[in-house]
């Protein structure tokens, strides 16, 4: 670790430590792995492969922690193995809180027992978790589990991701409760892009939220070249507003100063939580709005479309921009959209209250088990069309992340895109999700041979 890695801990408070502890080749490191979402942790199927406590930076709806990885425990363990024991309890006593497996498909075992009398003496939290329950039978196993005392057991599958979601947020519940965000402190203000095609209002709009001529305006097309980030101050909350140039021209054809422009733009949506895209409602939505609408699309950002210059807007263009807006925007109905005048400041004070609205979407969680019920019920009353003799099946899906949500349905086959869109449709009608993209992909079953039965891999 560097200092400025140190300077930048302390500065947030202590990062909490989460220990995952359990006898021999139970998965603690697969699930390690899983935690932190990349294949870290040595993971082999035989006991004694983690021999120190290891640990690792994980991070779950915005809140980072460590991880620590630990050999199997295992009770009057001699030489090599009683080493490793010790480890294993150094890191419970440096813990906050204490993840426990056990192995659903075996059961509790007396070293399970001696390990629950080891982990009490500690008085730290205990999350006991019940891994390797792959299907539905296998949680009912979990049951079981109640008898070693430490409450509700977890049951999940670490290496296909089963319920996983669930477990993180209830370690989450688990920790201390975060030091208070400060203003001006590490999580700062939310990062919003300015952005749309030359000459519709972006600095014009700026300037009305500031309250102060912080970006040149003309009405020249393209006087904005380099962002100029402002700190503005709406509804209470301070926001990061990065002002960017107009994208006039596609990058590859354009030259000289708009070339650099268009990049910066594009580095400016990479670098934003949320992008508040500009349109000209006195003028027909052109291809140039549609760029950059699929720019912010394509990034993964929150979004709010915001129709400028809504005073020029009479009752005939109303009616000409409904039938737009249904033709031209017709892939994103779900973007969060305001009519506005930063002229006149008329609705400008709409905006604050759209851009936390896309963004509590963008970071919004379903849980596991809520989402899968939704599901099963969706596929039963609309089940995938019949493909060369036989229909796919969604077998169970989970959140696999947020900023933006991101889903994994675990099929028996791929999926059409047709279905694809009607889940996510759905999706939207019962969970929300306004003013966010969301990401869907499939992992079909594969094979384990000719005539063998498939299995989900996450």
């Amino acid at each position: 670790m560097d200092f400025s890695e140190i300077s930048d801990s302390a500065s947030a408070g202590p990062v909490p430590v989460v220990a995952v502890v359990g006898r021999p080749n139970v998965g603690k490191s697969t699930l390690v792995n899983r935690i932190i979402g990349r294949r870290q942790a040595v993971v082999e199927d035989v006991p004694g492969v983690t021999r120190d406590r290891v640990p690792y930076d994980a991070q779950w709806s915005g809140r980072r922690f460590t991880v620590v990885d630990t050999g199997g425990w295992e009770p009057d363990a001699r030489d090599r193995a009683a080493a490793i024991a010790a480890q294993a309890e150094i890191a419970v006593q440096t813990a906050d809180v204490v993840v426990f497996v056990v192995d659903v498909t075996v059961g509790a075992t007396d070293v399970d027992e001696a390990a629950v009398k080891m982990l009490r003496r500690s008085h730290k939290p205990v999350i006991l978790v019940a891994n390797k329950a792959d299907n539905a039978s296998l949680e009912m196993e979990a049951v079981s589990l109640w008898s070693l005392g430490l409450g509700e057991p977890h049951p999940i599958s670490a290496l296909h991701g089963r319920s996983s979601g669930d477990l993180l947020d209830d370690i989450l519940a688990a920790l201390p409760s975060p030091p208070p965000i400060v203003e001006g402190g590490p999580r700062g203000p939310r990062r919003v892009a300015l952005v749309g095609r030359p000459n519709v209002g972006k600095s014009s709009l700026l300037n009305k939220l500031s309250k102060e001529e912080r970006a040149v305006v003309d009405s020249v097309a393209g006087t904005t070249v380099d962002p100029v980030d402002s700190l503005v101050e709406m509804d209470g909350e301070v926001w990061q507003f990065v002002d960017t140039a107009g994208l006039r021209k596609r990058v590859n054809q354009a030259s000289g100063t708009e070339y650099y422009a268009s990049l910066r733009t594009a580095g400016a949506v990479e670098a934003a939580e949320v992008a508040v895209v500009l349109l000209d409602s006195s003028e027909v939505i052109s291809e140039q709005d549609q760029r950059v609408l699929s720019q912010v699309v394509d990034a993964g950002r929150a979004l709010v479309i915001a129709f400028n210059k809504w005073d020029l807007v009479d009752a005939d263009r109303r009616i000409y921009l409904d039938k737009e807006i249904d033709r031209e925007l017709k892939r994103i109905p779900w973007a969060v959209r305001v009519n506005i005048s930063a002229k006149t400041g008329r609705a400008v004070d709409k905006l604050a209250p759209a851009l936390r609205r896309a963004l509590d979407s963008w970071e919004q969680r379903v849980p596991t088990g809520a989402l899968n019920q939704w599901l099963t019920a969706l596929t039963q009353a609309t089940p995938h069309p019949v493909r060369g003799g036989r229909a796919p099946r969604i077998l169970f899906a989970t959140q696999a992340g947020v900023a933006p949500p991101r889903f994994v349905l675990f099929t028996t086959g791929p999926l059409d895109a047709g279905y694809l869109r009607f889940i996510e449709r759905k999706l939207r009608e019962e969970f929300g999700f306004e003013g966010s993209p969301i990401e869907l992909s499939v992992k079909p079953r594969k094979k384990t041979g000719p005539g063998g039965r498939g299995k989900a891999h996450g």
